[in-house]
């Protein structure tokens, strides 16, 4: 039996929704900024975190302020937007994971790989697994008759792609044996970006309460 999703949001929902969008955008165009003043920068052989190094990357503020702006947005993002997701277990179980992705974003920022490298690996995994483990977890409740249907396949494929290329990025690079680091974390990095834009989208399109209509419950 589905569960249905709200039919109509608060208007914090609207609120939440732009701050997961700004957020994702402005770190999108940071590292596309901060990737053209780093010379000889390879988007295949490069980490995404080598944009945040102190000691390598010319404009490594921008890019430790920007996944920090990051992560506060889509913390407080995701708090505000809460309802508009499809109720059930799974929702509080996947938006959890994410408000701990965010965390840890924040972290990475504060903790660039070459600061303190043992606590960079550490808090980046814990971007990259709750984040792939959420868009999974999201995907149950999204089932026909609810206004997130279209979206099940875009946040379990999502998810998948993140799992699938972290669980070959860990153990590999364990014995420095990577294939285009740089590739294979893009691919882990990108589809959390392109979920958080997507997702955005369609919580800003939900309809919103009538002022002058009492809710009578999600």
């Amino acid at each position: 039996m589905s569960v249905p999703g709200p039919t109509h949001v608060d208007r914090s929902v609207r609120w939440g929704a732009a701050l997961i969008g700004v957020g994702a955008v402005q770190f999108a165009i940071a590292m596309a900024v901060v990737q053209t003043r780093y010379a000889g920068y390879s988007l295949l052989t490069n980490y995404i975190s080598d944009l945040g190094n102190t000691s390598t990357s010319p404009l490594h503020d921008v890019f430790n302020v920007s996944i920090i702006v990051l992560g506060l947005f889509a913390f407080v993002g995701i708090l505000l937007s809460w309802s508009g997701f499809p109720r059930g277990g799974a929702r509080g179980a996947g938006l959890f994971l994410l408000l701990v992705a965010s965390v840890a974003a924040i972290l990475v920022g504060i903790f660039p790989e070459n600061v303190n490298p043992p606590v960079h690996d550490l808090v980046s995994l814990l971007v990259f697994l709750p984040a792939g483990l959420a868009l999974l977890v999201l995907a149950v409740p999204m089932r026909s008759g609810t206004h997130w249907a279209a979206y099940r396949g875009f946040s379990a494929g999502l998810g998948a792609v993140i799992l699938v290329s972290l669980a070959y990025y860990v153990p590999t690079q364990a014995n420095n044996t990577t294939w285009d680091p740089g590739l294979i974390e893009r691919l882990i990095v990108f589809p959390i970006l392109i979920w958080a834009v997507g997702v955005a989208i369609h919580l800003g399109r939900l309809p919103v309460f009538s002022r002058f209509r009492r809710p009578g419950g999600e």
